[in-house]
């Protein structure tokens, strides 16, 4: 095998696939980056069984060939060289990589002990969509999502695009995450709905991914349990959850007798110092709503406590309710909106923050029960 690639092409393929390899797997091939030749272009594919991701780049290629690289040892070594040609060349085993007067030979791993990714699926299950509300829509709902353990449904996301609306949920319990956006749909039969629940653990990564790549659209391909997700020359592979996700909407409140609306930038500076002295153990602060303000109160037993108060519109009666400020946190730094709608019922209800703007966004928090 030799070719010669670009070294930013090169470097900007490795940081696609490497996010599917495996550090620590049982099988070292699974640290490993395939690299063969198709044609006039270089393939590379990484893998750790759940999920799998290829794509291609442009190269010159003067002889055929296929081998696996470490994948983080092969960026650590293309990021440092100058921003010229890299030639690549196969002995045996050994591949040596050349760029100007630097070299380095690699010793890889037989393509031969790669597992084999199987990336055609039927496309009768389709859909085309635009990438950018596709991939800000996983921003918006994928920090609520429960952990990654493959084997619990709220890890994952519940995604459906009927005609030209797109809709993603996650919760994992405590919180729910929804958005609502209008999409093109490039799809042959537009008036069909697509669903699918997909690890939320894949979907950071596609969100991640797409900033690597140059594609307007997105191409989502599923079968019953296996989904290809393509976007530019880069195709994602995983599998599809099986099972019933709850029933989400009917989770959220129709109505709420209370409403107070804050600037983000205040409520995350003040959320930001009065958590300074929380317990880090259950991360709760108090919010106090008054007449246009709104207290925010910590405490931890072995450190002290802390509050602030920032103006805020709100001329409801007054309600003290608690919350795990992480949550609370991690939506007003996700959100764009400069003003933020809180919506609220009794100290013990389900509280929605939500954009002020016409944004469908809503980000649902379970309070914490006040002692005393």
């Amino acid at each position: 095998m030799k070719f010669v690639v670009g070294k930013d092409d090169l470097l900007n393929g490795i940081r696609i696939v490497e996010r599917a390899t495996v550090v620590k797997g049982l099988q070292p091939v699974l640290a490993n980056v395939l690299i063969e030749t198709v044609g006039g272009q270089i393939k590379l594919t990484a893998t750790d069984f759940d999920l799998s991701i290829t794509t291609l780049i442009d190269a010159q290629v003067e002889e055929e060939g296929k081998i696996t690289l470490p994948a983080k040892k092969l960026g650590d070594i293309i990021s440092r060289l100058q921003d010229e040609l890299v030639r690549i060349e196969l002995n045996g085993s050994t591949a040596t990589i050349t760029c100007k007067k630097s070299k380095f030979d690699i010793i890889g791993i037989s393509a031969s002990e790669f597992p084999q990714v199987e990336e055609n699926i039927a496309e009768e299950d389709s859909i085309e969509i635009e990438t950018k509300p596709f991939t800000k829509a996983i921003r918006q709902v994928v920090s609520a999502a429960a952990g990654y353990e493959t084997n619990n449904l709220l890890s994952g996301v519940v995604c459906e695009v009927n005609k030209n609306i797109l809709e993603m949920a996650a919760t994992d319990g405590n919180r729910l995450a929804r958005v609502r956006e209008v999409v093109t749909n490039n799809s042959t039969d537009s008036e069909k709905v697509f669903e699918m629940l997909i690890s939320s653990k894949v979907l950071a990564e596609l969100s991640k991914i797409s900033l690597l790549t140059d594609s307007d659209s997105i191409k989502i391909c599923k079968e019953v349990k296996k989904i290809v997700i393509t976007i530019d020359k880069t195709k994602v592979i995983t599998r599809l959850m099986q099972g019933q996700f709850p029933k989400y909407n009917q989770l959220i409140p129709q109505s709420f007798p209370k409403e107070a609306k804050v600037d983000k930038g205040n409520l995350i500076a003040a959320l930001e110092r009065v958590a300074v002295m929380v317990n880090e153990k259950n991360s709760i602060v108090k919010f106090e709503f008054a007449d246009n303000s709104l207290k925010l109160s910590g405490d931890s037993p072995e450190a002290g406590n802390s509050q602030d108060v920032i103006d805020i519109n709100y001329n409801g009666e007054p309600l003290a309710i608690a919350f795990n400020y992480k949550f609370v946190l991690e939506f007003l730094k996700i959100v764009e909106a400069e003003e933020i709608v809180i919506q609220l019922n009794t100290p013990l209800s389900a509280t929605v923050f939500a954009p002020s703007s016409e944004e469908d966004y809503i980000y649902l928090v379970m309070p914490v029960q006040l002692r005393g």
